[in-house]
This record gives structure tokens, C-alpha cells and sequence, in this order.
């Protein structure tokens, strides 16, 4: 294009600016592009680095002043936007022993998955849940929910939430309740033995498409781990890998959010996949590699690593590894946006 017909042209889109208007050939490589483009960047918390500090801040306020007592888990590639992906916010919590985090309840759907402790608990519409190591507890969207600790030892655990989604479609609403906590009225395991067990109550009516299990234990999930790797070889891309499901529909635990935990055994590298989920990933037990792109990330039980949408990766298990993941593929695949490479390469 030359000179003088840039000149038009670039004058023709001042004029119209003050109506509020942008030409689309202006802006349409930006906004259709041929492959993914996020700003979203690999990225590795070392559960060492952050257990200290979150103690610390445990000594400067207590959860009640806190609400809730967390670091957050900022991407780099988006600093100031509390995300670890375009669509997800993750963060470490910590309470300590005899405090309770105060009830309320609000639009975003969440999960906690634990990392370290046992006697502490997230209570949702009254039902306590016992926290125990590899633990996922849910606390979907509207409803009551608090923590407390009740043993003598601090808890932590990895928070993750649907908050840029609910931000991005302007759907945010919070409220507390009276009490620092909502009336207790059913004990740990009630929702597992009503609908975890391949049973249901004959009345039962779904009155969201969340799970109603709010605690998948780690025990049973590992169980059902080891029970795969005995049974056949791995797959290619994933070792054994399993995903946490609505017992009413057989989808996704969340809406929101998908959930998953593999096994990697001793020695196995995954062939080289990619998807339009970027994912977050929780190391739960052993130790080993991913590598994402041309960036190799280490890590450990407890540590915290994010792999961006359609970016190629690989782990490798040092040891048998099994590791907990997380990401936006139920609203991809609701929207039929999702896609995988799987190797391809």
C-alpha cells in the first residue's frame, strides 16, 4: 500500500473513532488469529519457597481478618490480573490450628485441593469435609461455605476458581453470612455415601449441574490409579489418567472447571501432546520434568506448574508420579472449542 492510500485511510479511521468505531480490517488478525495467542506464559511455584512466607503471613493476621488467607498464584505473563491462566485464578491457603476462615458465599465456583495437614475442614451448606493429603473438596457456586482447623497442625492447600470466567461475563455477586460459620448439620462423608458409591437417593433432583459429592478422597482416586496400571499399559500422552466426574451425568465435576489426576510410572515420558486447555498442575507424589516448548521445569511433591494453551509439552517421571491437574476444558468442550494435538508434531 503506498503512502498516500495509507494516509486516507488512516484519516478515515480518526474520523469515525469519535463515533465510536474501528474499522474491522484494522483489527481482524488481532481478533481471528490461526492458532491460539495468550499471554499466558509456563510458569513453576516451588511449594518450598511458598510455605514459608504463607507462615509468616500467619503470623501477621488470622484468617478472620483475612477472610481468607491466601497467595496468590500470578502468572507472569499477566502481572496485576490474579490469574494463573486467561480463564482460572489458583492460590495457596493456609489456616492455622483453632481458626475458622468466616462463611459467605459467592458466584465462583471453587475447589480445594490439599496439600499438607489433616484435621482442618471446608464446611458447604453445612456438611463438613475432613481434609486429608490429595483430598479434592468442592464448594460450588452460591453456595455457604467456611474452613476451620481443628487439629494442632497448620493446613495448606491449592485453591482453584472459575473468577476471570464469572469476571468476563460480568456475573460476580458475594455475600457473608451472620455467623463465622453456617449451622453444621451433616458429618464428613455424608455426600460421598448419598451419590458416591454408584447409588443415589430414588428422590434425588440435580439442582445445579455441580457434583453433589463435595469430597472425592485421595485414597479411592489413588486406588483406582493403581488398579488401571495393573490392569494395561499406559496411554501415550497421560500415563493413567483419570477425570473427576458429576456422579449424576458422568461429565465434569464442575462446569467450569475440569479436574483430573494421572499416574506416571517410574522411567515413562509422555509423547509430545498439546490442547486448547492450558492447564495447572499439582505434583502430589514423586518427582520429575516437564518440558513445555524449549522451557524445562523440575518439580516436586507439592509444587504448582501451568502449561499454556496449545503449547507442546512432555513430563517425565523420575519415579512413579502422580500428579493432579486442573483447567477450563468443560466450557471449551460445552462450546465445542476444545482441540488436541497428540503428538503431531
Amino acid at each position: 500500500m503506498d503512502d498516500a492510500r495509507k494516509a486516507e485511510l488512516d484519516g478515515y479511521s480518526e474520523k469515525i473513532s469519535g463515533d465510536n468505531l474501528v474499522p474491522l480490517w484494522e483489527r481482524l488478525k488481532t481478533l481471528v488469529t490461526p492458532e491460539p495467542v495468550s499471554a499466558c506464559q509456563p510458569h513453576l511455584w516451588k511449594y518450598d519457597d511458598i510455605r514459608p512466607v504463607l507462615l509468616e503471613a500467619g503470623s501477621l493476621l488470622t484468617a478472620k481478618e483475612a477472610e481468607r488467607r491466601v497467595l496468590i498464584l500470578e502468572n507472569p505473563g499477566m502481572a496485576g490480573e490474579s490469574k494463573i491462566t486467561t480463564s482460572l485464578y489458583a492460590g495457596i491457603q493456609l489456616i492455622m490450628p483453632g481458626e475458622i476462615a468466616p462463611a459467605h458465599r459467592h458466584s465462583q465456583a471453587a475447589f480445594r485441593f490439599i496439600l499438607e495437614g489433616s484435621g482442618a475442614y471446608t464446611a458447604v451448606d453445612g456438611e463438613k469435609s475432613y481434609m486429608s493429603k490429595g483430598d479434592l473438596i468442592l464448594t460450588p457456586s452460591g453456595r455457604w461455605h467456611d474452613h476451620g482447623n481443628e487439629s494442632e497442625e497448620p493446613t495448606f492447600w491449592l485453591d482453584g476458581l472459575d473468577i476471570p470466567i464469572v469476571q468476563f461475563l460480568d456475573a460476580s455477586f458475594m455475600e457473608h453470612h451472620s455467623e463465622d460459620e453456617h449451622p453444621h448439620v451433616r458429618k464428613d462423608g455424608d455426600s460421598v455415601a448419598r451419590y458416591g458409591n454408584g447409588l443415589m437417593p430414588i428422590d434425588f433432583i440435580p439442582v445445579s449441574n455441580t457434583s453433589p459429592v463435595m469430597k472425592y478422597p485421595y485414597d479411592r482416586t489413588r486406588e483406582s490409579l493403581i488398579t488401571m496400571k495393573e490392569a494395561g499399559g499406559p496411554d501415550p500422552c497421560h500415563g493413567y489418567k483419570l477425570m473427576y466426574v458429576n456422579p449424576v451425568d458422568g461429565k465434569s465435576a464442575m462446569p467450569t472447571m475440569g479436574a483430573f489426576m494421572q499416574l506416571l510410572p517410574s522411567g515413562f515420558e509422555t509423547a509430545s501432546y498439546r490442547s486448547t486447555d492450558a492447564t495447572v498442575y499439582s505434583v502430589v507424589e514423586g518427582s520429575g520434568k516437564t518440558r513445555i516448548g524449549d522451557k524445562e521445569i523440575n518439580w516436586k511433591p507439592n509444587d504448582t506448574f501451568v502449561v499454556p494453551s496449545w503449547h507442546y509439552h512432555q513430563h517425565f517421571a523420575g519415579e512413579d508420579c502422580i500428579l493432579f491437574s486442573y483447567s477450563d476444558r468443560p466450557v471449551q468442550q460445552a462450546l465445542g472449542l476444545w482441540r488436541e494435538d497428540r503428538g503431531n508434531r
